[in-house]
């Protein structure tokens, strides 16, 4: 235990130098980044699968089966499998897109398909006479879901879906396997180079815990902030 605090305290200025801590800065940015552009993109294309699903049209009967077919698929493949598929599928048709590129795609496929169904459950929870008040009313599908269904659900969609994103803040650090300079790999590279597993990983575990920590307490606050009020 000596030993290894001594090697610490040794390593430690040479490790916290300017470079290194620009460059955690960067993998840290890199993670957030692609968890953010990932889970935004796939909440917007989760919430039209999730109202796809939940209409009612007979012309559209082929897009909600292809819809659960991709939803059911993508929540039943693993992660970094999705990862090498996308990575393999885009680099013959864009050899020069990026690595973190990709892994974005990635991300944005998977996130869809689990968001989808986050959205669709907070549709579902609005009752069904608020829809049908909404049609005696003469209001048109847009206009229900954005001025009814939506503003009554997102107590039920936002915390489960601020916890999926802080999942996928941590699950981003499978992208290092394809090269991705995310923390995790970061922390692989000041280990190549001659410092200490705990110094390198431990700074990594830091950065993965703030990053996470107030989405963390954002979700907290929300499902506490939207839970109906409950009375005696």
């Amino acid at each position: 235990m000596g030993t290894l605090w001594e090697r610490l305290v040794l390593e430690a200025p040479e490790f916290f130098n300017s470079y290194n801590l620009l460059f955690l800065a960067e993998a840290a940015a890199r993670t957030l980044g692609m968890t953010a552009i990932g889970c935004s993109i796939g909440f917007v294309a989760g919430l039209a699968l999730a109202v796809l699903r939940g209409s009612r049209a007979a012309t559209l009967a082929p897009a909600r089966w292809l819809a659960v077919l991709y939803v059911e698929t993508f929540r039943r493949i693993p992660f970094l499998v999705i990862l090498f598929v996308v990575l393999y599928a885009i680099q013959p048709l864009f050899p020069d897109a990026s690595l973190t590129a990709i892994a974005t795609v990635a991300i944005c496929l998977l996130s869809t398909a689990y968001l989808s169904e986050i959205v669709r459950a907070g549709l579902e929870s609005v009752p069904r006479q608020q829809l049908e008040a909404a049609e005696v009313l003469n209001f048109g599908p847009a206009r229900a879901l954005f001025q009814v269904v939506l503003p009554q659900s997102w107590r039920v969609i936002l915390p489960p879906a601020v916890a999926f994103a802080v999942m996928f803040i941590k699950d981003t650090a499978l992208a290092s396997h394809m090269g991705v300079v995310e923390l995790t790999f970061a922390g692989k590279i000041f280990v190549e180079r001659g410092f200490s597993p705990v110094l390198g990983f431990g700074a990594i575990l830091v950065l993965y815990f703030a990053l996470s920590w107030p989405l963390s307490r954002l979700g907290a606050y929300l499902e506490k902030r939207l839970a109906p009020a409950r009375h005696p």
